[in-house]
């Protein structure tokens, strides 16, 4: 994400400010009550940081920083259907007779989510991570426009929904029969929250360039699919379960590998952009030769902590980190963890910030 995004999602994550709770009162829970209600929910209907650019981007994992892991409510939820010559190369269609198959991993990953896309020419996908978790984002770009699509247990709705209070007065629509509600930030600048359904709702945001008439237009391509059809719409780019042994041999180029790394691991980190997925990557490598070292230095294992600090140090010249660092943040985080443990110091929440476990 962008500075300005995290900046605005700091603004908009704590549903407890003073200024929201106080000036909601017993509006919050009418509205809420009114929205929740069983009549409301029966009329649901059945479905029929970004590859930065512009900005720079952290990869959120467990934790990169504390404050991203408390927005971690950044978001996501879709990806869009592509026209032949707008936007990415189209992949070659499969045989006749012969369907794609998806692994068991890539199918729960996508079960879990919306499945939302575009319906529409020319958006590329330029974000996807967090789909193995409880929540996820997907940025979609097409020109100077952005739009992402976030989703969040359900659980979390009547809360961000009466934030969202403090921004505008709520203007029911529907994306695809789906129930939700916009608010204004600007003349130029919307959300859309999406009511719970199937233990999950949606947050679409856009940037702050476009009309009203141009989001609603927008909103009327969104659709619902199937699991096969949401993993078959990803462009090629984005890293899949499917796909992880492939790219890590790609990413891996160059890098020393920690004693037990397993690249089976990464199958777990659910549906990535190539950005996302190097960070997840570079995150275990980084973990692993972090607890080689406090392993080497408690057992008084002078060679192996030299191979430990030997490595990290190296990775200002990883080749995955260097072209990352044109786009993101990450690696500078990465680094400053890696530069402590070769100065032999064990750096404050590195755990957190690299998002071991």
């Amino acid at each position: 994400m962008t500075e300005e995004q995290l900046d605005r999602l700091v603004r908009d994550a704590d549903p407890a400010r003073p200024d929201v709770v106080g000036a909601l009162g017993g509006v919050k829970q009418s509205i809420l009550e009114e929205i929740m209600s069983e009549s409301t929910l029966d009329r649901f209907v059945e479905p029929p940081r970004r590859r930065p650019g512009a900005g720079r981007t952290v990869r959120r994992f467990a934790g990169v920083v504390t404050a991203a892991a408390v927005l971690a409510g950044v978001l996501g939820v879709s990806v869009l259907l592509r026209e032949p010559g707008e936007g990415a190369e189209t992949p070659p269609a499969p045989a006749a007779g012969a369907p794609v198959v998806y692994s068991p991993v890539a199918m729960r990953a996508a079960e879990k989510n919306p499945r939302l896309l575009i319906n529409q020419p020319g958006w590329v996908a330029t974000t996807v991570y967090g789909f193995a978790e409880e929540q996820g984002t997907i940025a979609f770009r097409r020109g100077d426009r952005e739009l992402e699509m976030n989703w969040y247990p359900a659980g979390g709705y009547a809360d961000r929904f009466a934030d969202r209070l403090s921004v505008s007065r709520p203007e029911a629509v529907r994306v695809d029969g789906w129930p939700g509600d916009l608010f204004r930030y600007s003349a130029r600048d919307f959300a859309v929250i999406l009511r719970p359904r199937d233990g999950v709702f949606v947050e679409m945001r856009t940037g702050d360039n476009w009309s009203r008439g141009e989001f609603d237009r927008v909103l009327a391509t969104v659709v619902r699919v199937d699991v096969r059809t949401w993993l078959g719409a990803l462009p090629a780019e984005i890293v899949t379960p499917d796909r992880v042994r492939e790219r890590a041999g790609e990413v891996l180029a160059g890098v020393p590998l920690p004693p037990g790394f397993d690249v089976a691991a990464l199958e777990k980190v659910g549906v990535n952009d190539s950005y996302q997925f190097g960070a997840a990557v570079t995150s275990l490598v980084g973990c692993g030769w972090i607890a080689e070292w406090q392993r080497a230095r408690a057992g008084g294992d002078e060679a192996a902590v030299r191979r430990a600090v030997d490595a990290l140090r190296g990775s200002h010249g990883w080749r995955v980190l260097r072209e990352m660092d044109e786009a993101g943040d990450w690696p500078e985080v990465f680094w400053e963890y890696a530069d402590e443990v070769a100065a032999g110091r064990l750096p404050a929440g590195y755990a957190q910030g690299l998002g071991c476990r």
